[in-house]
């Protein structure tokens, strides 16, 4: 890990819908190969703060500056940021009149422009890195949840992004699932891509993290190693968690 060169950085980060405060002065700085787990109860702003990394979410305060580009100033091009800051959602999120080779080369032949072949000769060596080249002609409608998921990942990955955003990648599926797609996601980490993952996978956070953030209630409780966060935690509102999942 590059500690000196920030991937991601965010400054006093404020959100609120209406009179409801989700997110509150969160400040945080993410390195270039560092695996970040966001751990916390359901409402605690994590997936909030994911969204807004990409402006999925509009900030209500604060900045957040992605590889050196503030992407809140008006003359930021977001489409441009979001080719280099990719997301994988909870609900897989593909486009279910597309074949599994058309969601994955639809995306760099519109935004990047890229050559149709070219497109899918990489679609094909991501599907292969995911473990599913005989699935390229298949629709989602054919796909169990943990196959969907990888190829949400794969699709992600066509783009050629530095960064990836993982918002509860698991929890839509069914147990059996969940090791295929973690054992996709430890191999993009081992590989060095910069990750934040909102799980509630606490072995995942265990043995891949670099750093976990513990958020409750809109705001960063406690944050450090796992070995730090998970055995030897210092807030009572993560002691208090963690009693009731581990």
């Amino acid at each position: 890990m590059n500690e000196r060169n920030v991937k991601i950085h965010v400054a006093n980060l404020r959100k609120h819908f209406g009179d409801l405060e989700v997110l509150q002065d969160i400040s945080a700085d993410i390195y270039e190969g560092e695996v970040v787990v966001i751990l916390g109860p359901s409402g605690s702003g994590k997936s909030t703060f994911l969204r807004c990394l990409n402006k999925l979410e509009t900030k209500t305060d604060g900045e957040i500056i992605i590889d050196g580009v503030d992407i809140y100033d008006k003359k930021t091009d977001i489409n441009k940021v979001r080719e280099d800051i990719v997301m994988v959602f909870q609900h897989f999120n593909l486009f279910n009149n597309y074949d599994v080779m058309g969601n994955m080369t639809l995306a760099p032949t519109l935004l990047k422009k890229a050559d149709k072949e070219e497109a899918r000769a990489n679609a094909m060596k991501m599907l292969e890195r995911v473990g599913l080249t005989e699935k390229a002609n298949a629709y989602p409608s054919q796909l169990s949840g943990g196959q969907k998921q990888r190829v949400a990942i794969a699709r992600a990955l066509c783009m050629n992004p530095r960064i990836m955003l993982f918002d509860e990648p698991t929890s839509a599926l069914d147990p059996e699932m969940v090791g295929e797609v973690l054992a996709v996601m430890k191999s993009l980490a081992a590989d060095g891509m910069t990750m934040v993952v909102v799980t509630h996978e606490i072995g995942f956070a265990k043995e891949v993290a670099d750093r976990i953030i513990f958020m409750d209630g809109g705001y960063i409780v406690e944050e450090g190693t796992p070995d730090e966060v998970l055995n030897h935690p210092r807030e009572a509102r993560t002691i208090d968690f963690l009693n009731k999942v581990l």
